[in-house]
């Protein structure tokens, strides 16, 4: 196998190994970001929600104070205002979603689905947990979701969600007398959920790692091209002028050309050497003819 070919196999293998290892972290490293930025907007749209419920609960609630000893409205309730503002904002961005979802609501949109309930349960587990993050898969992709327990800190709740009989009637004849009741102080009775898409950060992702792997490829191809030339020019043609001469004299061609020195390099230290050698033998070539 000839010393080209030898080089050029292991710089591919270093390269290889190398490129490998770096695909690898750069991967890790890009998909982790994507996950950061989903879930910034996550939080982003979680406290979105938090702000209706407490400008619900604080300014309008107390606007309709009067009126809500007579008529129940849903608008008043904090957790209805935070998810039809949020229902304005899923026109725009379809795979976006809130939702508060709650074991026993009061109204029954609110009820957890499998995946849902499994979130509520964890986090009545451990009350502990002020946030939790996770991922799923959807008919639209992997999305990331971000919940946060729904807790009855404030025993104003109670009056609403404790027995039938000390909800308001009006309250009842919209919701019925089956759900939203039996709620405890300090109990965890669901989590608000913000779920949004990783399809787009992470295709996003897999484009940069593309761009950035076929950027080192093509750095690599443009280098190995360059020491090629480099190598053939500076080292394997002077080398290959040598051989041939040598096989020249060897084969008695005294008349055969001196090799030619440019510079100082080690190449012309070799030729050197070779000339003197050659000036050598001839002489004494020429010693024993005689």
């Amino acid at each position: 196998m000839k010393l080209l070919i030898k080089l050029n196999l292991a710089l591919v293998t270093a390269f290889g190994a190398g490129l490998a290892l770096t695909g690898y972290l750069t991967n890790q490293v890009l998909q982790e970001n994507a996950k950061r930025e989903v879930l910034s907007h996550a939080s982003l749209m979680m406290e979105a929600a938090m702000a209706a419920r407490s400008y619900t609960s604080n300014e309008i609630k107390p606007l309709l104070a009067a009126r809500l000893e007579k008529d129940f409205l849903p608008q008043s309730v904090p957790s209805y205002a935070a998810t039809q503002s949020f229902a304005k904002l899923q026109e725009t961005y379809k795979n976006y979603s809130y939702k508060e979802a709650t074991l026993n609501p009061t109204n029954p949109r609110d009820r957890v689905v499998e995946w849902e309930a499994d979130v509520v349960r964890n986090l009545r587990d451990h009350p502990e947990l002020k946030e939790m993050v996770g991922e799923r898969s959807t008919p639209s992709g992997q999305s990331l979701f971000l919940a946060r327990p729904i807790q009855i800190k404030d025993a104003q709740c109670l009056a609403c969600h404790s027995t039938p009989a000390a909800a308001p009637a009006s309250m009842r004849a919209l919701y019925g007398d089956a759900n939203g009741f039996g709620w405890k102080h300090n109990e965890i009775v669901g989590s608000q959920i913000v779920s949004v898409p990783l399809q787009v950060p992470l295709e996003e992702a897999a484009r940069a790692l593309r761009l950035i792997m076929g950027g080192m490829l093509a750095t690599f191809a443009a280098i190995l091209l360059v020491v090629n030339l480099i190598i053939y020019k500076m080292l394997l043609r002077p080398m290959g002028r040598i051989a041939r001469i040598a096989d020249a004299v060897s084969a008695g061609h005294t008349d055969a050309e001196a090799f030619a020195i440019r510079g100082n390099d080690e190449i012309a230290v070799l030729g050197n050497a070779f000339n003197r050698m050659r000036r050598s033998l001839e002489k004494a070539m020429t010693l024993l003819a005689a």
